[in-house]
């Protein structure tokens, strides 16, 4: 039989050979997205100085093979970084994403209003107006009336165009509207008289 005293101490041999290269792909996956982003935002990007030079300068990089091995030793230079700044790296990536995909969907909208009010007129800038009330009946009505003209007529779309200028100020505005209230309901203060009340 064997005693329990061989199993007490078990020895921790670190990450194991596959562990290691999940993570040494995740760090060559980062270094790619790195290189791919513009000028002015790796100058954003929370990183050593150092490191910042040598993105841009595989960056530069044009000639398929080079570059292949310049991200390669990218990212073998990010390995020696701590984990701590390769998250903060990671994180300003990832915001980067959820922000495009934040204005594509804003964007998206716009156009469904725009197309909905060129077709349907009256009846969708009413439901328009519901929904942001600061719009300007009259322009929005004569710019969809204007823009379903140009439509049937095969004429450039004009007004189609400031249509979706005015709709993208009414939308944002009301987004940014609704992210204000939204912080100020989040805020802990109490509102004068709240106190007595309880």
């Amino acid at each position: 039989m064997h005693s329990d005293d061989q199993f007490e101490e078990e020895e921790d041999f670190g990450p194991s050979r596959s562990e290691q290269r999940r993570e040494a792909l995740g760090v060559l996956t980062l270094a790619l997205q790195l290189v791919q982003q513009s000028d002015a935002r790796i100058g954003q990007i929370p990183m050593d100085e150092d490191l910042r030079k040598l993105v841009l300068s595989t960056k530069r990089i044009t000639a398929q093979i080079a570059r292949k091995r310049a991200v390669q030793y990218l990212a073998k230079m990010m390995r020696r970084e701590e984990d701590d700044a390769l998250q903060a790296i990671r994180a300003a990536i990832d915001h980067d994403k959820v922000e495009g995909r934040r204005e594509a969907a804003q964007l998206h909208r716009v156009e469904y209003w725009r197309d909905r009010l060129v077709a349907l007129g009256d009846e969708a800038l009413s439901d328009l107006l519901l929904e942001y009330p600061a719009g300007d009946r009259q322009q929005l009505r004569q710019l969809a009336r204007n823009a379903q003209q140009e439509k049937l007529k095969n004429k450039p779309p004009h007004s189609s165009r400031e249509l979706f200028r005015e709709l993208r100020e009414l939308i944002m505005a009301g987004v940014a509207g609704d992210a204000a209230a939204d912080t100020d309901l989040d805020d802990d203060t109490d509102l004068p008289g709240e106190a007595d009340r309880f």
